[in-house]
């Protein structure tokens, strides 16, 4: 599943090559859930030994057009993970504080520590997408970004952050159907924005500067993956898959008891009880 939506580096990406709507070979949605479901409780068992270890760590980026369903795939896929080891970032408008750093300083606070999983609900490249498009950032200095954005993901993942970057990809007719179903839906209409309105008249401005990001800010530890993301139930499978996949590439495994601790299990008192039997009184 990974190589099937990661990019390739070195190549000009153009977004028109890839299809949103995009469902593989699935043909029925109840075989993408059955699918999904497994990948849930593998999910949890490699989140566990994660936490255990705390040698390895795991920072989710996503990245969409508005209405890509950043929020849904996020609450989707992390819904049975333990929330002791996971928390979600969202990085809106920086504030006076925020802006009065450089621009990847919030970002890192967020980092996540050894054990965990952090996801990113947006992240450091709305610095060098919304940025560029409203022409708050010139060309010389995206550039620069990039080279510090590719050297801010090298450091965490040469101290052991495995980096997943996901872009959630949809149609602009899907967009407006979402939009509109905001307006229609009383318990949809919290989430619509007029910015988003005025927003959409920057999608191919906004096309531009992912193609550059993709172009330009993906390396072998961290590459750039794009999710068609035009149905929602395959779009969460991907995403699922795509951090089972990154999971599974750590040498994961629950440490071994210190000395002390195999010491004291050699004291405890031998249960003769057959196993799986209640103790007296139950």
């Amino acid at each position: 599943m990974d190589a099937s939506y990661r990019l390739p580096r070195g190549k000009r990406i153009k977004l028109s090559d890839y299809d949103p709507g995009d469902t593989s070979s699935f043909k029925e949605k109840e075989e993408v859930q059955e699918r999904f479901e497994q990948l849930k409780e593998e999910l949890n068992e490699l989140q566990d030994k994660l936490f255990a270890q705390k040698k390895y760590s795991l920072l989710v980026v996503f990245q969409g057009m508005d209405c890509s369903g950043k929020d849904g795939a996020i609450k989707k896929v992390f819904s049975g993970v333990n929330p002791h080891g996971f928390r979600v970032s969202s990085f809106k408008k920086p504030s006076a504080e925020e802006a009065a750093h450089d621009f990847l300083w919030r970002t890192h606070r967020e980092a996540p520590a050894q054990g965990y999983i952090a996801a990113f609900n947006r992240s450091y490249y709305e610095e060098v997408l919304i940025t560029r498009v409203h022409g708050q950032t010139d060309e010389e200095e995206a550039k620069r970004r990039f080279k510090q954005i590719k050297h801010f993901e090298k450091l965490m993942t040469d101290n052991h952050t495995r980096v997943l970057k996901i872009f959630l990809h949809i149609s602009k007719s899907f967009q407006i159907s979402k939009l509109q179903q905001r307006l229609r839906d009383p318990e949809k209409t919290w989430k619509f924005d007029p910015n988003d309105i005025l927003e959409r008249n920057y999608w191919d401005d906004y096309v531009q500067a992912y193609e550059d990001v993709f172009s330009h800010c993906s390396f072998k530890e961290a590459p750039w993956h794009i999710v068609p993301s035009n149905h929602r139930c395959f779009r969460d499978f991907v995403v699922l898959s795509l951090i089972v996949e990154a999971l599974r590439e750590l040498p994961l495994a629950y440490p071994k008891p210190d000395a002390k601790v195999t010491e004291l299990i050699g004291l405890l008192p031998e249960d003769t009880r057959p196993e799986g039997a209640a103790p007296k009184g139950y």
